[in-house]
């Protein structure tokens, strides 16, 4: 990757060019900025005020940040890509970069955190010294192991038994193993049962290994250690799951049964080979965790549909949601409400993970052909009334379970989809035809899981109380916090305890049947379903903050981007009018008009004076679709006004067509830094109606290929289908992808610029475009 940024950020300072002639290009970020330094004879921090200045971002002031803030970043992760987490702000995670350009580690950092993060600018030496301050509170293996030894109360790691695949009667007898790796492994499992931790990840992390506990849904450091003691707790581990230790590269599989404290936990090993070890992963599963639907604290209003779903005798129900949401808790508590003893119940999973009395369970196992659809076509030769499929996978799962449905059995299926209604969608691309899914499909369940606030520590919010971040939230979702989470030792100074579900619920009805067979959009489902009844799981999870049982900041994290896609989608549903129950869906571009006035390109020769001059809807001839307008883009596009004149003076406007929030803040955030304005727009359709107010004229369009809704390729179609933006240039600026430069050519682009972004370059070729327009100046 080009390192030239840095250059040009001194040379943007103003400093005397040395006449040394650098290649960065074959270094590293860090070792880059050391050679700039040395070379110009400035520090770091005069050489990070350059850098803040080129971008026009601000200097960290990184001796100064948040302890949550930290949390939500593994050291590992800061380590590997040179960036601190100091604070978070106005729903943001402001972080500490010594790259700027780096929009990978950006994307990276939006993923693991949980929020969008914006970068502030320090040296790279300012960035792993507040690292190593930051992140010390670590204990590694030794320390623990000090402790442990010392500890008078240390000998109640000897209360964690290894229960194994023992007889019952064999049970009792006690085996005291005195090693310190048997004490630091039985130290773990002690730790993780007593913190509630629902998983415990054992691997490799930067310069040794590393125990995380996962709490509430959200991973949490517990401890470093030596890689030789890593590789000793994995064999440990590997030992009470019955798996082979000599065989380190291969993944492997196993189960056990630990007891604590008088009380006994399940535990679902998973090994994989690493480069520098093996990585295990171990899922505690307590037997007396499985509850019925009244003890999950489900909305009311969800927990009414949901039990109406299971009220049916025949059909498929879906419980969908991402990894860790509590799908199938929520299935296990419906499956007990419903097992009354009158009913045959029968269900396939992978893995079993409680065992539920009266109720015939079986076990995948691939290595005997036993699979979702073998088993299931066995099943139905059990006379089953209720059936539950761990998940539907493929086609022949999902084939099986429609014939089961519509042969007087009802099924129970989990599915991994972002929402109630995407489930169709998601059926549809495992292969199954309309009609099969409009019969017997019922209905589904969406869910989430987000954290309480503890309430030893959870502190009310007075009226001038508000902090920046939640005043922020609180404009955003049109919701005021009633409590904010502090932190106590009994919540690990996180400020939750426990989760609460938050979940949508639609149900089929002759509006959403119609609509499957004829295959609609997503957000036409998503408006039928909500006028079927069901809450979206925005509005269960805003009735969660307005209660005082979580907060505004922990919403967002658990909804992530999707929180603001659902407001997006909701205002362009309730905006759009509704198609009619039976209406054929639009799936075709509409056909070139026929109009003998119009000229070769479609553009009409004259206009009546005073009278509107819509943008055509209709493509050349010589240009292809690529994709079908959606429903509704043909009355948006017919509105189009004529642009206004050019004006002289004032700064240039650039319009930014992406549907990835972080490269239009980037790209806006270099086009603002020369003068231009910006405006942004999300997919092609909001671009084009940014284009319809014509208020005032856009100089150049920036444009991406791939977005939802409304391709790039089409954008450039209408656009160069009309006279009144016929000549507004457009760079195409995307991800390489075959030949699409030379398509992106042919169908009128001005230029085509590859991700990822090089800032010089870019500039390079938007003002060389405007050059060619004769619109720079």
């Amino acid at each position: 990757m080009s390192r030239k940024w840095i250059l040009e950020a001194v040379a943007h300072s103003g400093l005397p060019d040395p006449g040394v002639e650098l290649d960065l290009d074959s270094s590293s970020v860090s070792e880059a900025w050391a050679v700039v330094c040395k070379t110009f004879a400035i520090s770091s921090e005069a050489l990070a005020k350059c850098v803040a200045d080129r971008f026009g971002l601000p200097v960290a002031d990184i001796n100064y940040y948040q302890a949550k803030a930290v949390k939500r970043v593994p050291e590992r992760f800061a380590r590997r890509y040179d960036v601190f987490p100091m604070r978070e702000e106005n729903g943001r995670l402001v972080v500490a970069t010594c790259d700027p350009t780096d929009l990978g580690t950006e994307q990276s950092l939006a993923f693991a955190a949980g929020l969008t993060p914006r970068f502030e600018i320090a040296s790279p030496e300012a960035i792993r010294s507040a690292i190593k301050s930051a992140y010390s509170e670590n204990l590694t293996a030794n320390r623990m192991l000090e402790t442990l030894l010392h500890n008078a109360d240390a000998g109640q790691v000897d209360a964690v038994r290894i229960l194994e695949q023992i007889r019952p009667e064999e049970v009792a007898i006690r085996e005291v193993e005195e090693t310190p790796v048997v004490k630091l492994t039985n130290l773990v499992l002690l730790e993780a049962v007593n913190r509630r931790a629902s998983d415990i990840h054992v691997g490799p992390g930067p310069g040794g290994g590393a125990v995380r506990f996962r709490i509430d849904g959200v991973l949490q450091d517990y401890m470093t250690m030596p890689l030789p003691a890593l590789n000793r707790v994995v064999s440990r581990i590997k030992i009470i799951g019955d798996l082979d230790i000599t065989d380190r590269l291969r993944p492997q599989d196993g189960r056990t049964r630990i007891q604590v404290n008088d009380e006994s936990y399940d535990l679902r090993i998973s090994t994989v080979p690493t480069r520098d070890s093996e990585n295990a992963v171990i899922r505690i599963l307590d037997p007396k965790a499985s509850m019925r639907l009244k003890d999950l604290d489900m909305p009311a209003p969800e927990l009414e549909r949901f039990r109406e779903l299971l009220s049916y005798r025949n059909g498929i129900v879906i419980v969908t949601g991402p990894t860790g949401s509590g799908k199938t808790t929520t299935l296990y508590a419906g499956i007990r409400e419903i097992a009354n003893g009158d009913v045959n119940i029968m269900t396939v999973e992978d893995p079993v993970e409680y065992e539920l009395p009266g109720v015939t369970q079986i076990q995948v196992e691939p290595d005997r052909d036993v699979t979702f659809a073998s088993a299931l076509r066995a099943i139905l030769r059990q006379d089953p009334d209720v059936i539950f499929v761990g998940e539907i996978r493929d086609l022949e799962t999902a084939r099986v379970a429609v014939q089961a449905s519509t042969t007087g059995h009802l099924v129970l299926a989990t599915l991994h989809t972002n929402n109630a209604t995407g489930i169709i969608p998601r059926l549809a691309e495992l292969g199954l035809d309309p009609t099969s899914i409009e019969s017997s499909l019922r209905g589904a369940l969406a869910q989430r899981l987000v954290r309480r606030v503890c309430g030893q520590c959870s502190k009310p919010i007075e009226d001038d109380e508000l902090t920046a971040e939640e005043q922020f939230l609180s404009e955003k979702y049109a919701c005021r916090p009633v409590v904010q989470a502090i932190g106590c030792d009994r919540c690990l100074n996180t400020g939750y305890h426990g989760r609460l579900p938050i979940a949508e619920v639609f149900l089929m009805d002759y509006r959403m049947a119609d609509l499957v067979a004829h295959s609609a959009p997503g957000a036409e489902l998503e408006r039928a379903a909500t006028k079927g009844g069901m809450r979206p799981i925005l509005k269960s999870a805003i009735d969660r903050v307005t209660a005082g049982e979580t907060t505004l900041q922990e919403v967002s994290r658990v909804l992530g981007q999707t929180l603001e896609e659902m407001l997006e989608e909701e205002e362009a549903t309730s905006a759009a009018p509704p198609i009619a129950a039976g209406a054929p869906v639009p799936s075709e571009v509409p056909a070139a008009s026929a109009d003998p006035a119009m000229s070769e390109d479609r553009v009409p020769s004259e206009a009546p004076a005073g009278s509107e001059s819509p943008i055509a809807v209709s493509i050349p001839d010589e240009l292809e679709p690529v994709e079908p307008l959606s429903p509704g883009l043909e009355g948006l596009i017919e509105r189009q006004r004529p642009a206004a004149p050019v004006e002289p003076n004032g700064p240039q406007r650039v319009l930014i067509v992406d549907d990835d929030p972080q490269t239009r803040r980037f790209v806006r955030a270099l086009l603002e830094h020369h003068e231009f304005e910006v405006t942004e727009a999300r997919n092609g359709e909001m671009a084009l109606e940014l284009l319809r107010e014509g208020s005032k004229p856009f100089s150049l369009v920036v444009l991406d290929l791939h977005m939802p809704k409304l391709g790039g390729e089409e954008v450039i179609s209408v656009l160069r289908s009309s006279e009144h933006t016929a000549r507004i240039p457009v760079v195409v600026l995307t991800a390489a992808n075959g030949n699409s430069e030379v398509t992106t050519l042919e169908r009128g682009a001005d230029d085509y610029v590859s991700k990822p972004i090089v800032p010089d370059r870019l500039m390079a070729r938007i003002q060389s475009t405007l050059r060619r327009a004769g619109n720079y100046r």
